[in-house]
């Protein structure tokens, strides 16, 4: 018999300390503090973070006022930069505000209900996992959320609040068989020595995270390789609004149209129609219509209906894609006035999106995480499949 079919892959995650997903919880911030008081509101916000410095910036056309200092006060005060021997911290840090109002040209498109601008989206589903998500970028995302838990927990109180995890998985024949190599490197406080931080985060953060069924004596552990990681933050590194897209999304496993979700208010489809894309290919794995699924969306700008709707199951389908983007048109509204009322997007729930991951989360905010629509999509499948015979 041939060799079974091997490859590794790998994905990465960032705490909520990471300077980049300051900024990114920043900007979405400013937007729920819009909509909490103007659902209407039209909200393009982005944030650049850097040593003892805050710049909030965008279009934002509404009805309502927003404090941006105390609210980016509040936001790194929550996040945990508190103390100054962090190299950062909310009381002292500078904060421009550099926000004017939304385009009037742009605006004449969206009100009559098109989208805010041309591009393509991608959403994706596999069934490697309860959540029907890959599984390094759900391991790494448990890392990153455990460090955080436990930092806030103060169960590990040399933790500081920068931090990545990275996760390698082996694969045998398209399933997940191993984990190759687990990477932590955490902020920390400097008097804990390098050996004991590995011993702790060894025994305190991935232990309790990577299934033990998945580890075995070639798994490697990477904690804090470099030895010393004191400075971080924005102390450490600037940051900026939606620089961790892969992060936010799959972890590299099924294509990303480049657009950024945070700071933008449901109008723009880079962040409604990703959203909806995620809850078509979860509901199509949910169904059994496939163990592997990548739907895309195409806009353009002032548009309402999609230019383009495509279904790849890597040949995982048990009914022809064709077919499945026809279910598609018809048991999901894929205008952008439709995605925002049937998600339920103009709340104010997205800051909570802006770390650990869009995609594969519960809560009452994260409306594109259903399966309300797989018995419809499976019963519509078996009588397309009845008629066929």
């Amino acid at each position: 018999m041939p060799d079974a079919s091997r490859h590794i892959f790998s994905s990465e995650c960032v705490t909520e300390g990471h300077p980049d997903k300051m900024a990114d919880q920043i900007s979405d911030a400013v937007l729920d503090a819009v909509l909490a008081e103007d659902p209407m509101g039209r909200v393009a916000c982005e944030t650049f973070i850097t040593t003892g410095l805050v710049v909030v910036g965008g279009e934002i056309t509404t009805t309502t006022y927003v404090n941006v200092p105390d609210l980016v006060r509040s936001v790194v005060d929550d996040i945990g930069y508190n103390n100054a021997e962090y190299g950062f911290d909310n009381k002292t840090c500078g904060i421009l505000n550099a926000i004017q109002s939304q385009s009037p040209d742009i605006a004449m498109g969206v009100d009559t209900g098109g989208a805010g601008d041309q591009g393509i989206m991608f959403g994706f589903a596999c069934d490697e996992t309860p959540e029907l998500m890959p599984l390094p970028i759900m391991l790494a995302h448990q890392l990153t959320r455990r460090l955080s838990d436990a930092r806030r927990a103060k169960e590990l109180d040399f933790l500081r609040p920068d931090g990545k995890s990275q996760v390698s998985v082996e694969y045998i024949n398209g399933k997940p068989a191993r984990v190759e190599a687990v990477v932590i490197s955490t902020q920390h406080h400097d008097t804990i020595s390098t050996e004991d931080l590995r011993k702790q985060v060894r025994a305190g953060i991935i232990d309790p995270v990577v299934p033990s069924a998945l580890v075995d004596a070639q798994t490697k552990f990477h904690i804090n390789p470099t030895g010393r990681f004191v400075i971080g933050g924005p102390h450490g590194d600037t940051g900026l609004t939606g620089r961790k897209i892969i992060v936010d999304t799959y972890g590299g496993m099924g294509r990303h149209g480049g657009g950024a979700f945070s700071g933008k208010d449901p109008t723009k489809v880079d962040r409604s129609a990703t959203y909806m894309a995620r809850y078509v290919a979860k509901n199509i794995a949910a169904a059994g219509l496939a163990s592997r699924c990548e739907v895309q969306l195409a806009y353009a700008i002032g548009v309402a209906e999609p230019v383009s709707v495509l279904v790849n199951t890597f040949g995982t389908g048990v009914i022809d894609d064709e077919r499945i983007v026809e279910l598609v048109r018809a048991h999901f509204p894929l205008t952008p006035k439709g995605m925002i009322e049937h998600l339920k997007l103009r709340r104010p729930v997205f800051r909570a999106t802006a770390a650990f991951g869009h995609f594969g989360r519960t809560g009452d905010g994260f409306t594109w995480e259903l399966t309300d629509k797989a018995d419809a999509l499976r019963q519509d499948a078996r009588m397309s499949a009845t008629a066929s015979n």
